[in-house]
């Protein structure tokens, strides 16, 4: 007997689109069994095959080649070109890389430092002007542990404007709140609320930040970076 998989809270998905409507999710996967009612694939409703190896490619290609082209028009215009929603005076620096490009939105004014990784299988959207440092990981959904195919749970992750992400850190499906700041090596595993500092891991509130501190720009682009 088929052993149904957890699954994405849907109010926690309808509260991360209220929080950024352009929040760009794949469809829902739709399990295909054998004769033993054991996951041997999956599917998603209007997914193509085209679409997927396309994806796939579009995210190899740019990981080996396109994200060490010294050109920020370049490489932006790629993720453009493969889905993504990139906003005016964005900037996402060398060695980044990225899974899934048609499901990454990108607000303006953001900055995204060197190798990061950003997987996108789930849907991320970031806001204007957040600073997110170098060698960060931001990581949509998990695995059903418990589940005998160890299934995935695609979980979606909203950063809202004016979040500071620093070095190092990894960010798990959450929602992280206008404001917040992220420590260095901290582990993000739930929400984070507005203007709350965390770190730590996993990450918890071990300050409070200013809300009138919140007038800056996040544009910063090294020519050549």
């Amino acid at each position: 007997m088929f052993v149904e998989p957890q699954t994405a809270d849907p109010a926690d998905i309808a509260r991360k689109r209220a929080a950024n409507p352009k929040l760009k999710m794949p469809p829902p996967l739709k399990w295909v069994l054998d004769e033993n009612d054991r996951v041997v694939d999956f599917e998603m409703e209007g997914m193509t095959f085209y679409r997927k190896v396309r994806n796939y490619l579009a995210a190899w290609v740019f990981n080996n080649f396109v994200t060490y082209i010294p050109s920020h028009l370049i490489r932006q215009a790629y993720l453009r070109f493969f889905g993504a929603t990139i906003g005016k005076d964005s900037a996402i620096m060398r060695g980044t890389m990225f899974w899934s490009i048609e499901f990454l939105t990108i607000g303006d004014r953001s900055c995204i430092g060197m190798r990061c990784l950003l997987d996108c299988r789930a849907g991320i959207a970031i806001g204007d002007d957040v600073v997110i440092a170098s060698d960060t990981h931001i990581i949509g959904g998990g695995h059903d542990v418990n589940h005998p195919d160890f299934l995935p749970v695609p979980t979606p992750i909203v950063i809202e404007d004016y979040v500071w992400i620093a070095s190092r850190a990894m960010i798990l499906p959450s929602h992280i709140h206008r404001g917040a700041v992220v420590s260095a090596h901290a582990v993000v595993t739930k929400d984070i609320g507005e203007c709350e500092i965390v770190g730590g891991v996993p990450a918890k509130v071990i300050g409070k930040r200013n809300p009138e501190a919140l007038k800056y720009s996040g544009k910063y682009r090294i020519p050549f970076m």
